[in-house]
């Protein structure tokens, strides 16, 4: 099987390129990021194989298969970036559905600590020899209230970490977790009784935006809120315009919205023209980090066995256990 690797780092290359000979792929790895003016670049490959802010829509399907491309290899849970419905009876879709759920909340619980803590502002202040302590007042997190949208793997494993920090969890979740040592309420409740909001579902027509201007509404003065999921879980300008009315006590963000092409590039040298990530940048009380959630090695290595185990079973015609199908998409 050959696979046209896009927007290759060269972390991904630690495990790709030698997994990718031990299964005897020829693994192509492209630099840019996968879309309509790169797709070209798939032509004469069996498979592409893609990450979180590469895209693949409606018209691009219809490229990859008149180029004969079998798959598209997600090296990711998330499928929101694939027009999986067209794709369907034309290319297959396969995903990796789990890699390491503690590394992402490991990774929410470190925004937490920092954002509230100000362990960040700290550093910076101490190697200039700044002892002060002026500004960097936190709160305890111990018997607070948090609560935990979405109660997959990695919300469960959030809900073990918050358990031993003695906090009182409050989850929601349609699909209910039996044996979670948490409480199940209604969206309404979670937000208004919340001391602490993290995000741990799926990007779908009805989490679009779940943090709006009327939720905002709901919450708490002082509210701290975590975002290590999908960026459009939250519309940026109703959470710009509670930040400027003192609403949140702290915001830790690992995605963004409109991050495609900013996030996971070194762009220091350049000027940011999107206004909202840039004012968002100037709330002392915003810690925003680069989708680094999952960036674990445990996690890096288990993306790339499954990705590759996707593509060995289609390659030989065994169960398809990761296929993402269009009736997995919401209408």
């Amino acid at each position: 099987m050959k696979i046209a690797f896009y927007g290759t780092k060269s972390y991904d290359k630690i495990w790709f390129e030698p997994m990718g000979k031990e299964y005897g792929f020829d693994i192509h790895f492209i630099e840019a990021a996968c879309n309509r003016e790169t797709v070209f670049m798939a032509k004469g490959y069996d498979a592409i194989c893609i990450f979180v802010n590469d895209y693949v829509d409606a018209e691009m399907i219809d490229a990859l298969y008149e180029m004969k491309v079998k798959a598209i290899l997600l090296r990711s849970a998330g499928f929101n970036n694939v027009d999986v419905k067209a794709a369907e009876d034309k290319i297959v879709i396969l995903r990796v559905p789990s890699y390491s759920p503690e590394a992402v909340a490991e990774f929410a619980m470190a925004l937490l600590l920092t954002v509230n803590r100000l362990t960040h502002k700290a550093y910076n202040r101490t190697r200039e020899f700044n002892m002060s302590l002026n500004g960097l007042m936190g709160t305890d997190l111990y018997e607070k209230t948090v609560g935990v949208i979405g109660t997959g793997k990695i919300g469960q494993a959030m809900i073990r970490i918050l358990n031993g920090f003695q906090t009182h969890v409050l989850c929601y979740d349609p699909y209910p977790v039996e044996g979670l040592e948490a409480e199940y309420v209604s969206l309404d409740e979670l937000f208004k009784s919340s001391d602490i909001i993290s995000l741990h579902c799926p990007l779908t027509k009805d989490t679009r935006h779940l943090i709006n201007k009327d939720t905002i509404a709901k919450m708490k003065k002082g509210v701290y809120l975590v975002n290590t999921s999908r960026g459009d879980l939250i519309h940026t300008e109703d959470l710009i315009d509670a930040m400027l009315e003192g609403k949140f006590g702290g915001v830790g963000l690992d995605v963004y919205e409109e991050e495609e092409g900013v996030f996971y590039e070194d762009k220091s040298g350049d000027i940011i023209t999107d206004d909202n990530l840039a004012r968002l940048m100037t709330f002392p009380n915003v810690l925003i980090t680069s989708h680094m959630g999952f960036f674990t090695k445990e996690a890096m290595q288990a993306i790339a066995k499954v990705t590759l185990e996707n593509a060995y079973a289609l390659e030989n015609g065994l169960p398809l256990v990761n296929q993402v199908g269009a009736e997995m998409v919401q209408v």
